[in-house]
């Protein structure tokens, strides 16, 4: 890759584009209006790593200028010493450049429909879904997104067989697109007399959320049925049919949604998972039509991919697509992940460079 003549061909771009934001009739366009304004603000970032970029090129060149004409041994000294510094900084703001250079995925500001899922290990496995889904809520509360539940399949023993939120807020999809797939715990569970470690898993699919317009379903592509909720005895037992039950006939793919005991609610909510559904199946097609070439470790989705493993004796949680270990588990499951999910991100970024320069 020529770094500097990519970089000059974004400087041209930026200020093409910066003269296309004032223009007063990109208003009247919102989605070219969000594109515009979402390359600006990408090419802005990577136009001042440029210019950081260009000094200390130059810094460089003047250092050793410094060396060759100065007479002055202190001059000399100071003007290696700076030369050392730059020469350090060069390839690292280099990396930084190139990984910048990879347009983000305009996927990456959608907000996501989260489901959980138990796998294997009973009981245990429920309780560790509401784990998850708490785990995944506070860093929602952190990040300032918005959460709502979609459907919640309670147990007895206070944990979830399934359940599902809307998350929507700041570069959702981004931060969590990778999140998708077999979740492993081991711990001794607390229904576990014996002192047993157990092995359980759950599943997550993170569903990138379409809009009306991005998804098209045809009336005749859908059955409709109504139903009464079912769900736990007593008061809780609704007896009106409110439930929606969703059949998508081309594909198959059947939606359930009970939560509300609105129907006209249910059926709003089923039509947002059923979109959201459709649409992971478009870009999935997309996905596997780009990696035919290339295997993506990190970027396969394969939602049988056992992607990480929560080890609680030894106080560890483990990427294993990316051989990545943070210690501090209660922490982690507080929310505090960034730091693996960052890593992540970098990883996957890193592939589609190799990829581009193959």
């Amino acid at each position: 890759m020529d770094l500097l003549k990519k970089l000059e061909e974004c400087a041209a771009r930026y200020e093409q584009v910066q003269k296309d934001v004032l223009d007063p009739e990109l208003v009247k366009d919102q989605k070219k209006y969000k594109e515009t304004m979402r390359e600006n603000g990408y090419l802005g970032e990577v136009c001042a790593l440029y210019e950081e970029y260009k000094k200390v090129l130059q810094g460089i060149e003047d250092a050793k200028e410094m060396i060759t004409a100065e007479d002055d041994a202190e001059m000399k000294e100071m003007a290696r010493e700076e030369l050392h510094e730059l020469e350090e900084k060069q390839p690292k703001l280099e990396e930084e450049i190139k990984l910048k250079l990879i347009p983000p995925d305009p996927l990456d500001e959608k907000n996501i429909i989260l489901e959980i899922r138990s796998a294997a290990g009973g009981d245990e496995a429920s309780l560790f879904v509401r784990d998850m889904w708490e785990m995944y809520c506070h860093l929602a509360e952190r990040k300032g997104w918005k959460c709502e539940t979609m459907e919640a399949q309670e147990t007895e023993v206070g944990g979830f067989n399934k359940i599902v939120t809307s998350m929507s807020g700041k570069f959702v999809y981004g931060t969590l697109r990778w999140e998708s797939g077999v979740h492993r715990v081991q711990r001794v569970p607390a229904t576990e007399a014996q002192g047993r470690l157990q092995t359980s898993t759950v599943t997550v699919a993170v569903l990138p959320e379409a809009e009306e317009t991005e998804i098209e379903i045809k009336p005749g592509d859908v059955r409709i049925d109504v139903m009464r909720a079912g769900g736990p005895g007593g008061q809780c037992v609704n007896t009106t049919d409110s439930a929606v039950r969703l059949t998508h006939i081309p594909t198959g793919l059947v939606v359930i949604q009970q939560d509300e005991k609105s129907q006209i609610k249910n059926k709003e909510k089923a039509f947002r998972v059923l979109r959201a559904r459709l649409f992971d199946l478009e870009e999935s097609k997309k996905q596997a039509e780009r990696a035919a070439a290339r295997s993506s470790m990190v970027g396969s989705g394969a939602r049988s991919e056992k992607i990480r493993t929560y080890n609680y004796p030894q106080d560890r949680v483990t990427d294993h697509r990316i051989n990545y270990s943070a210690h501090n588990l209660p922490s982690f499951m507080m929310g505090n992940m960034d730091d693996m999910l960052d890593a992540l991100n970098v990883y996957a970024k890193e592939e589609q460079l190799a990829a581009v320069g193959e």
